[in-house]
């Protein structure tokens, strides 16, 4: 338990945190998911319409911390060689 009156305020604000990067993760994981069933049920045009949104994911996520920027920029590499 926290003590001290920063403490107790530190704990509110990692909770929201922690809220907030369990979303962008799942965000994240799901773009991932999508993509790849595109790649694999051979639905090229959907997955070239939806290459944009999930370079901005990726990105987005990158930036925050979630992941690496250079795991971010990898995935959206191999993905656009595959399309």
């Amino acid at each position: 338990m926290p003590n001290t009156k920063s403490a107790i305020r530190r704990v509110r604000r990692v909770k929201k945190q922690t809220q907030i990067n369990k979303i962008r993760k799942s965000r994240y994981k799901n773009a991932v998911k999508k993509m790849e069933t595109y790649l694999k049920s051979k639905e090229k045009d959907k997955a070239k319409k939806f290459f944009p949104d999930f370079q901005s994911i990726l990105m987005q996520v990158a930036k925050t911390g979630i992941i690496n920027k250079k795991t971010a920029a990898r995935k959206i590499s191999k993905i656009s060689k595959k399309i």
